[in-house]
């Protein structure tokens, strides 16, 4: 179980953490050293971030002004900021950062900007290419002159991410205008056109998470004919893409290429026949992987994912959070249903308490050591409990009974695209107490999942159609992100969704498993 208090990392320096210098090329050894002795790397890298901020507000009011840390052992140190600093949660945080936000440069949280960590993925050949679903939203200034947007979009709009790809000499299939347009379907758009128009050099395919990739590839059994149409003739959709900024920027890279159109036009309807099986491979011939974050929430998406990749590998990208990056897939070979990931003791101080003392954020399980640094399983998100009176339902319970509930679809010639869900609690006289889960099915209507004993009783199940939830997601990423960090919530009491969902929802079905 992982937990935090906010020790805040800022700043260079390797003399203590063990951190890689500029001749220390070798990470693999460096990383084995840190893990070998992760308990004393955590100390260390816990007095480093206090030194460096010891003069902040935040850790004043909590360490007072008179802490010695030349006083103290690691061991001491690590017991007094324990016993001092509370464990916190964003919301703690939020006074804080909107004095940031509003302009206030005093040192309230750090005292220097907080470093960034920007991961890296090889390719196999130089001058490779990589398709990226990766998507950008728009960013605003704030009365106080702090630029505002979600961490994906700072880092797409960074010198940082061109520096990546010159360095890895690899580089993303379409341009930052197109990343950054903020609007998905556009961006969409464009990905899919100019990645086939770099088919033959993309080395590999990757987004932020499952979801983007699947809907990226499901906007492409129907977008394909358009996007041949452009490769052909070297020019763009009008109708797909609108801004000016993004056609301009697309126009420069495409040029006409006939040959190439009526190849991937031939593929596309070969790949018709069999439901697009193996698209990635198909249509990429040289891509050696799938690379994205494939674990918790994204579980559910690995079916089609799968369907998709035919042959090739998944990969399942490391873990962070919005404090700190945590750890490092070591085994990428696992299938992402067994990946775990090793802490890495130099990028934040952190702490494991007992499950019954936890109330925050992910619920992890330290399932083994590499050397001395636990290695994590994904368990859940603790806040994802759907709860009906006494019975409490977990976001894992919830997934396993969908699935077993999807498999009757496949008889009727139909497949479950996403879910979501929602406790409905009752009065005890008028409503019964009961769980709504949405489901966007592809194929002809069915009630057979109705009728299975899969759940609960008095659980309702409630049905949209396919085209729905995209549209959905692109209104939930205009007021709230942007596509690269969406994340269909699994169970929701959002007011907004639930008018969407309930206001799409063609057919209602009550579970008639435990009736009499």
């Amino acid at each position: 179980m992982t937990s935090h208090r906010e020790a805040f990392f800022a700043g260079d320096g390797n003399e203590r953490t063990g951190e890689p210098t500029s001749q220390d090329d070798d990470i693999t050894g460096w990383f084995d050293r840190v893990a070998e002795k992760a308990g004393f790397v955590q100390a260390e890298t816990l007095r480093r971030i206090i030194e460096i901020n010891r003069g902040t507000e935040y850790l004043r009011r909590w360490l007072g002004e008179d802490l010695r840390l030349e006083d103290l052992e690691l061991e001491e140190l690590e017991t007094v900021y324990s016993s001092l600093v509370p464990l916190a949660s964003h919301a703690d945080f939020e006074p804080y950062i909107q004095r940031i936000v509003d302009g206030d440069a005093s040192p309230i949280l750090t005292r220097d900007t907080i470093a960034t960590i920007s991961l890296r993925v090889f390719p196999i050949r130089a001058g490779g290419r990589i398709l990226e679903f990766i998507y950008g939203s728009q960013r605003h200034q704030t009365r106080g002159g702090v630029t505002v947007g979600t961490a994906t979009t700072h880092f797409y709009a960074s010198e940082e991410f061109k520096i990546k790809q010159r360095t890895t000499k690899s580089f993303t299939c379409s341009p930052r205008e197109t990343i950054l347009a903020g609007d998905y379907k556009q961006t969409t758009y464009c990905h899919l056109l100019l990645g086939l128009v770099h088919c033959d050099h993309v080395e590999f395919v990757t987004s932020t998470f499952a979801y983007s990739i699947v809907q990226a590839f499901a906007a492409l059994e129907e977008l394909w004919p358009e996007i041949c149409q452009d490769i052909k003739t070297g020019g763009l959709s009008q109708v797909k893409v609108t801004s000016p900024n993004v056609r301009r920027a697309v126009l420069e890279v495409v040029s006409p290429d006939p040959s190439l159109a009526r190849r991937i036009k031939s593929t596309c309807k070969e790949l018709q026949a069999v439901d697009w099986q193996g698209v990635v491979p198909a249509l990429w011939p040289n891509a050696k992987y799938i690379y994205s974050i494939m674990t918790g929430s994204m579980l559910p998406y690995l079916k089609k994912l799968r369907h998709y990749a035919g042959s090739l590998p998944l990969v399942g990208a490391d873990y962070g959070s919005s404090e700190s990056w945590i750890g490092v897939n070591l085994e990428p070979s696992n299938p992402p249903e067994r990946v775990t990931f090793t802490v890495i003791p130099t990028l934040a101080y952190f702490e494991f308490i007992r499950l019954y003392r936890y109330k925050l954020g992910d619920v992890v399980e330290v399932t083994s050591f590499y050397k001395g640094s636990p290695q994590l399983s994904f368990v859940c998100r603790r806040k994802l409990i759907l709860t009906v009176n006494i019975d409490k339902s977990t976001e894992k319970d919830l997934q396993l009974a969908v699935e077993k509930a999807s498999r009757l679809l496949a008889g009727a010639r139909s497949e479950l695209i996403d879910f979501t869900s929602h406790a409905i609690v009752g009065d005890g006289a008028q409503k019964r107490g009961h769980y709504v889960v949405y489901w966007e099915v592809k194929g002809r209507r069915t009630k057979m999942c109705c009728r299975s004993d899969v759940a609960p009783s008095d659980r309702w199940s409630s049905g949209w159609w396919r085209g729905h939830l995209q549209e959905d997601t692109g209104l939930l990423c205009r007021q709230w992100g942007n596509l690269g960090q969406f994340k269909t919530p699994r169970c929701t009491s959002n007011q907004v969704l639930l008018l969407i969902l309930d206001r799409r929802t063609r057919r209602q079905f009550w579970s008639t498993a435990y009736e009499p």
